[in-house]
């Protein structure tokens, strides 16, 4: 996958440590009415981690999810470059990102790695262009 600007590839140290982040952030997460902690760590093109958790809320329509907190303390800090996020649920559990957090990615990077984890502990590297082709454009199929 490719790597901040500059660089080549994320190594694989890179990834596993992106993925540590993101299981640090989900332990740190408020889910009280699901019980489903979710945590996020995205990696700029400077190579700085963003990471958060999802924030739920007892109006469930006002919950955020981790990967939209990640982006947004990325795009809070004056980034708008990731190049990679890494996403861990429940630890065996696959957590890809939903679709509103699928489409808020694809604004910032639609070729961004998302790094899930898998059910054996390890994880897998999927492009966002793999798991979301046909982002929301405006002007584009509408008026």
């Amino acid at each position: 996958m490719k790597g901040p600007a500059g660089r080549g590839p994320l190594k694989r140290e890179e990834l596993e440590d992106l993925m540590e982040q993101a299981r640090d952030a989900r332990d740190r997460s408020y889910a009280p009415y699901s019980g489903f902690a979710v945590g996020a760590a995205v990696l700029s093109g400077s190579g700085e981690v963003f990471r958060a958790g999802n924030l739920e809320n007892t109006s469930y329509g006002l919950t955020v999810c981790a990967e939209r907190n990640a982006i947004a303390l990325m795009v809070a800090s004056g980034r708008r470059d990731p190049v990679a996020m890494a996403i861990a649920g429940p630890a065996g559990v696959p957590c890809p990102p939903c679709g509103a957090c699928r489409q808020v990615l694809a604004e910032f990077n639609p070729a961004m790695a998302i790094i899930l984890e898998d059910e054996a502990g390890g994880f897998e590297v999927l492009s966002l262009e793999y798991l979301f082709p046909r982002p929301f454009r405006l002007g584009e199929g509408g008026e």
